[in-house]
């Protein structure tokens, strides 16, 4: 996800998906490009997407996509509440937003 994050400027357009996605791509669930918990990452990837006012493959600057989750998700403590019962919670719980 770090080296993720060093490739994306806020201009960066990234098109929203609740599928595998270059996310996933480190994830031990990821099964050559398949993911095996599907429904339960799709899940959060769809209320992320209620929360920020969003539609599955919408494209947007990667600025304005964290800009939101910021807003909207990340500084009313909402997180949690979306994906606490991932197994990399606890990475996520402490480092609680890159954007603040």
């Amino acid at each position: 996800m770090a080296r993720l994050l060093e490739t994306l400027t806020p201009e960066t357009p990234v098109r929203l998906t609740v599928d595998t996605d270059a996310v996933c791509g480190p994830c031990p669930n990821n099964r050559g490009g398949l993911c095996d918990k599907p429904e339960l990452v799709a899940g959060w990837d769809r209320e992320v997407l209620r929360l920020c006012g969003l539609e599955e493959n919408q494209i947007l600057p990667f600025g304005a996509f964290t800009a939101l989750v910021q807003e909207r998700i990340l500084a009313p403590g909402l997180r949690s509440g979306i994906c606490g019962s991932c197994q990399w919670n606890e990475i996520c719980a402490a480092h609680p937003s890159r954007w603040a």
